[in-house]
């Protein structure tokens, strides 16, 4: 039986369609929160929704464009009307973005900054100003190991996600006086619905990344919904501005 760690609570995930964000959403609903669904694809929103409904738990479909300021304020604002306030934000939405830097235009880098760091931001500052308000909540970045570690063809979203890990750090040491926390989960390679295509069109070889792995598989999204649950709960309530790298220790690995 589940502990239902959120229970009373309101939480906004995006990236909520697929991967990742989706099941942070699920994990979050079991676990007893009034979850809002973000993404730009109502119809799977619409399928996560009704799979929280059928086991007892209420979701809130709110398509949105991250990139889009004045949507994401308008999303924030339907939630707190329907629920009074936000307790806890999950920036899950995102985009991978691999090409050559010479080759890479001026259209793509935007892209990976406004989805990744501009949209991250958006709803930090929406959701920020509903917390203030209340004197509490819990902010959850999705990061990558790109925030840190050195990989090529990977300027625009290493770029992207190293900012989204100073953001975060920049805003736990503004909010955390003011009983709200802000963390960062940057997760390894895991498998989802994207990386399964890849892998299937034989742009990705999981080979040499299990082999460099010391957990010896690559990570699944449950992988990483436990710890948000655990980042989102009172359990975590002293831990602030940190980044927390879930990867199987690939990052730390020194042989090969």
């Amino acid at each position: 039986m589940q502990s239902q760690r959120l229970i009373g609570r309101s939480a906004i995930v995006t990236g909520a369609g697929r991967g990742i964000g989706r099941a942070i959403a699920l994990a979050y609903a079991r676990e007893g929160a009034r979850v809002a669904l973000v993404s730009r694809s109502a119809e799977e929103l619409t399928t996560v929704a009704a799979e929280i409904s059928a086991n007892g738990g209420i979701a809130l479909v709110c398509p949105c464009d991250v990139r889009d300021s004045a949507a994401v304020n308008a999303v924030v604002a339907t939630v707190v009307a329907a629920w009074g306030t936000i307790d806890a934000l999950v920036n899950s939405a995102g985009i991978p973005m691999v090409a050559p830097t010479v080759e890479l235009s001026d259209e793509r880098w935007q892209q990976a900054i406004d989805i990744n760091l501009n949209g991250t931001f958006y709803f930090c500052r929406a959701v920020g100003a509903v917390m203030l308000e209340h004197q509490f909540g819990t902010i959850i970045n999705i990061g990558s190991l790109h925030s840190f570690q050195g990989i090529p063809m990977r300027a625009a979203y290493a770029a992207s996600k190293g900012a989204v890990l100073q953001l975060t750090r920049s805003l736990a040491t503004e909010w955390a006086p003011h009983g709200i926390r802000v963390n960062c989960i940057s997760p390894g390679w895991i498998r989802t619905p994207l990386q399964d295509s890849l892998v299937a069109q034989g742009k990705l070889d999981r080979a040499p990344i299990i082999a460099r792995t010391p957990a010896r598989r690559v990570g699944e999204v449950a992988d990483i919904a436990g710890p948000a649950v655990f980042l989102a709960s009172d359990e975590s309530s002293f831990i602030i501005g940190e980044q927390l790298v879930i990867d199987g220790g690939w990052g730390i690995y020194g042989f090969l």
